[in-house]
């Protein structure tokens, strides 16, 4: 009966102050993160580098990662034309050990990472059965499995100094199913997962290490091959969105979608019949949308992995 009670008054208490902070401006809810060392993944273009250069805007020293050198360079030099301060590394941040070692770098070089902002992403559009089993794994180990080796390298010091913010980017896809995204939804429900249990596990350890997971929809112009999929609802801004998850990161939110109102669509997903998800995919997603990757034959499919890997 006690638990039941002790259940319920916690609830409430949590409740309350949800509500009350609803009624406190926004400005006097953003922390300062002037000075501190914020690391981006996927730093090279898109939206990694529109929140590269937001960050630089709130004054933070940035550091990114990514396979594209040249991108590096272009990022690194458009934050120095803003003022800012930056450090780019080059990272395959599939590989466990390159991370801890650029990690590692990163400390000696830099200083130590008080935020980090897991960004890097991959999409395949096409239907599941057609998509190569490479294309399959590289989804899962750069949308989900790389945020696993960059928590392990920066959060143990985090812990001990008991300051840290990590952000995730997942998307719209991590809170429903979209055909001919299949994998990539599979791997964004999987962050969306990831970043809850282990915000809920550093709570329960007494923690002070807080946790964002910003879930977009379509962003256009991010190399993702995404224009044309979206029919009703109009895609992003990547410096919009930018400037939301570095204001949401600052707010300490847990959950956020962009832009807000879809909020209606999730609730609904769960209170509506199965025919009304079916409905709103044929009239919010082009179907016909094309590939954005050419199909192999499965005889060819070992040869295009090894080269993927090289």
């Amino acid at each position: 009966m006690w638990n039941v009670l002790k259940f319920i008054i916690f609830g409430l208490i949590g409740i309350t102050k949800s509500i009350m902070k609803l009624f406190i401006p926004m400005k006097y809810q953003m922390k300062n993160i002037s000075g501190e060392i914020a690391l981006v993944t996927g730093g090279a273009g898109g939206l990694g580098r529109a929140l590269a250069l937001s960050l630089v805007k709130h004054n933070a020293i940035v550091v990114i990662w990514d396979i594209n050198q040249k991108g590096i360079e272009e990022t690194m030099k458009l934050i120095k034309i803003a003022g800012g301060i930056c450090y780019g590394y080059v990272c395959d941040i599939r590989n466990c050990e390159e991370v801890y070692k650029k990690a590692e770098l990163v400390r000696e070089e830099v200083g130590l990472v008080t935020i980090l902002i897991n960004n890097a992403g991959v999409i395949n559009i096409g239907k599941f059965l057609e998509t190569p089993d490479y294309l399959l794994n590289r989804s899962i180990e750069i949308n989900i499995i790389s945020q696993f080796w960059t928590v392990k390298a920066f959060l143990p010091a985090m812990i001990k100094n008991n300051k840290g913010h990590i952000v995730s980017i997942a998307s719209v896809a991590s809170h429903a199913g979209c055909p001919k995204i299949v994998d990539y939804c599979a791997s964004k429900h999987a962050v969306a997962g990831f970043i809850e249990a282990l915000q809920l596990e550093l709570n329960l350890e007494g923690h002070n290490i807080n946790t964002t997971i910003i879930s977009p929809y379509i962003i256009h112009n991010t190399g993702m091959f995404l224009n044309e999929f979206s029919r009703l609802i109009p895609s992003l801004n990547s410096t919009e969105v930018a400037e939301k998850t570095i204001i949401s990161l600052r707010c300490n939110k847990h959950f956020v979608l962009i832009p807000a109102s879809l909020k209606i669509i999730i609730i609904l997903k769960w209170i509506m019949p199965w025919g009304f998800l079916v409905m709103l995919s044929r009239n919010i997603i082009n179907y016909n949308v094309e590939s954005n990757y050419k199909p192999i034959e499965e005889s060819s499919r070992s040869k295009v992995q090894n080269d993927a890997k090289q």
